[in-house]
């Protein structure tokens, strides 16, 4: 049997593969348990600068396996309650990750693959990937986040009419939409997260951990907790190494030197 996750650095990039090619990349909990697990090991890891994620085969995700989730029925509430906590275990386990995560959509983000790759910091897509919330076409809801997601780029009236109707939408349109940070020609999906991951890789740690946490934290937060976060945050930075490594390059007029600060 196949691993469920393959695991590869570029440098300080950390590529975490779907490898599920022959049900193009649909979830299961091995691959719950795997992605979980490589997420916690490199949120210790300080010789990772960014993480991305993406999936053998020409496909991100195209979402909950079908066939295991036809004999669920079968199974008691609380019984499924724990499969579906395993993926909410993940999509937590992405958004709480202190490296910057960056999904490389190329083919199918659907359903709990949509949700994945939405639970992400960015998102680099293929202009003819296919994204879609598709749970209505089998008679199931939304979860893995989609709903919430969503929510925080579009409407309420856009959000319900792509959830009941499971529409596919391109890379294109989901960058019209806003969660799409670059768009790449098919097939330069992953090169092109790469890249972006090179770029922040070499970024300071602590305080890029503390900007992932204000994005997050943002949409939700009222003014006063954004602006009280931000003072802790700006406070602690502050008296860090990497402030003084940053300011000190800028007054010195040398690119700074971040990555020698990490403890490896």
């Amino acid at each position: 049997m196949s691993q469920a996750l393959l695991t590869r650095h570029d440098g300080t990039v950390l590529v975490l593969s779907n490898n599920n090619v022959a049900a193009r990349n649909a979830l299961s909990p091995a691959f719950y348990t795997a992605l979980t697990a490589a997420l916690h090991k490199a949120a210790a890891d300080a010789t990772v600068g960014a993480i991305v994620l993406t999936g053998e085969g020409g496909h991100f995700c195209s979402g909950g396996d079908l066939r295991q989730l036809a004999t669920r029925r079968q199974a008691s509430i609380e019984e499924r309650r724990t499969k579906i906590e395993g993926l909410h275990d993940l999509i937590r386990a992405v958004r709480d990750c202190p490296k910057p995560i960056i999904a490389a959509v190329e083919g199918a983000a659907a359903g709990a693959g949509l949700s994945l790759a939405l639970a992400c910091d960015m998102l680099v897509a293929a202009r003819d990937a296919a994204f879609s919330v598709a749970y209505v076409k089998v008679g199931l809801t939304p979860d893995g986040g989609a709903t919430a997601f969503l929510a925080e780029f579009v409407s309420r009236q856009v959000l319900t009419e792509l959830c009941l109707t499971g529409e596919r939408l391109s890379g294109e349109r989901l960058h019209a939409l806003g969660p799409v940070n670059r768009l790449a020609e098919p097939g330069q999906a992953l090169a092109d997260a790469l890249a972006l991951a090179r770029q922040i890789a070499t970024g300071p740690e602590l305080a890029m951990g503390r900007i992932k946490d204000l994005c997050r934290q943002a949409p939700h937060n009222t003014l006063a907790q954004q602006l009280e976060l931000e003072a802790q945050y700006m406070v602690h930075s502050q008296a860090t190494a990497e402030s003084f490594e940053g300011i000190g390059a800028f007054l010195e007029k040398r690119p700074p030197d971040f990555t020698r600060l990490r403890q490896h």
